[in-house]
């Protein structure tokens, strides 16, 4: 008995839907709408459906608008739906199909085999929501476990460099606004939230090869010499060997934009950057705006050789090029995301 799953019958026929919830009456709870606008405020308003009864033919909303609607909203993946149907044309049938329908229930209604077929999809898909639910929340203790040791690798930073330990953190939320603001602007550009929140996840790390880097440079509080500068540019190149013997701690797409950003963050527009010389797009978007977004930090935060430049005065030093060329896109992005930097608590991050 499954009396407390729902079964929704649309069909503008009254005699088919009194005939499908005499046949269903014993096994379900069963709700009726005479057409596809109905159908769809029910099933909006109603999470409890196990499946849904869909005749192909009505007025107003027919099945196949509303399989369309369904692939919209994204309900077609977890409620199964069955098509009803007395001759209507092979291409229909297929369309329904593509759409994401589970099966076909012809006219006249056989009803113990309407019964089966009901009850067997309806298990199947309680247990492939169930089974997805269960992965779905291991992912989510997987991102967490990530960040955790994320977190874990850029105190390690701290220990290393003072300013560090809050300069990751702005980076991260910094990074956060102006890849979500380029996506928006630009759809060459554009990555889902769950990318974007990996790529800020993933910025952290943009220094770590700073824990190779001798204190004598790291925490210098005057000009570095050239060689010096040679010294601390490995950086980039420390950090990715770091991470090259981590790779099975964390997720692969986290490790990926982890390892190029860490790789490319001082890479510059027109190829003058280091260690690869990379220009243009050949640079990801995303080690580009961590670029950005570091280069701003740098600037308004007080370091060991240098005092804090205010908002104004760093946003001009980046726009002039004195911090060296980037994407004009990006700066476009920047300029942009003006409002929520200035208005962003750094100390929730």
């Amino acid at each position: 008995m499954n009396r407390e799953k729902t079964v929704l019958i649309v069909d503008d026929m009254e005699i088919n839907r009194d005939i499908l919830v005499e046949i269903l009456k014993d096994d379900y709870h069963t709700i009726m709408a005479e057409n596809g606008v109905q159908a769809l405020e029910i099933i909006n308003s109603n999470p409890d459906i196990s499946a849904v009864l869909l005749d192909l033919i009505m007025p107003e909303m027919n099945g196949l608008e509303v399989l369309k609607e369904l692939n919209k909203n994204g309900k077609i993946r977890v409620l199964p739906v069955f098509l009803i149907t007395a001759a209507e044309s092979m291409e229909m049938l297929m369309e329904g199909y593509h759409l994401g329908a589970v099966d076909v229930i012809t006219k006249p209604f056989m009803a113990h085999f309407l019964k089966y077929r009901v009850s067997n999809v309806i298990e199947l898909y309680g247990h492939r929501n169930e089974l997805e639910s269960i992965v779905e929340k291991q992912m989510g203790q997987l991102a967490q476990v990530n960040q955790s040791m994320v977190e874990t690798l850029a105190t390690v930073i701290e220990f290393r460099d003072c300013e560090s330990g809050e300069h990751v953190k702005r980076i991260r939320g910094l990074t956060m606004i102006l890849m979500s603001k380029v996506s928006s602007m630009y759809p060459e550009y554009y990555l889902p939230e769950n990318e974007i929140k990996k790529i800020g996840t993933s910025s952290v790390l943009h220094d770590v090869g700073k824990i190779a880097i001798p204190d004598g440079i790291l925490n210098k509080p005057g000009r570095l010499t050239k060689e010096e500068f040679e010294i601390m540019k490995q950086h980039t190149v420390k950090g990715c060997e770091i991470l090259q013997r981590i790779p099975h701690i964390m997720e692969q797409g986290l490790y990926n934009y982890s390892y190029d950003i860490c790789r490319h963050h001082h890479e510059r527009w027109d190829g003058k950057g280091y260690p690869d010389g990379l220009s243009g797009d050949d640079i990801s978007i995303w080690a580009q705006v961590v670029s950005v977004a570091d280069v701003y930090d740098a600037l308004t935060a007080e370091r060991c050789y240098k005092k804090a430049f205010d908002h104004e005065t760093a946003v001009n030093m980046i726009y002039n090029g004195e911090c060296g060329t980037f994407n004009p896109k990006l700066m476009k992005a920047f300029e942009a995301s003006m409002d929520d930097i200035m208005k962003k608590d750094w100390s929730v991050i």
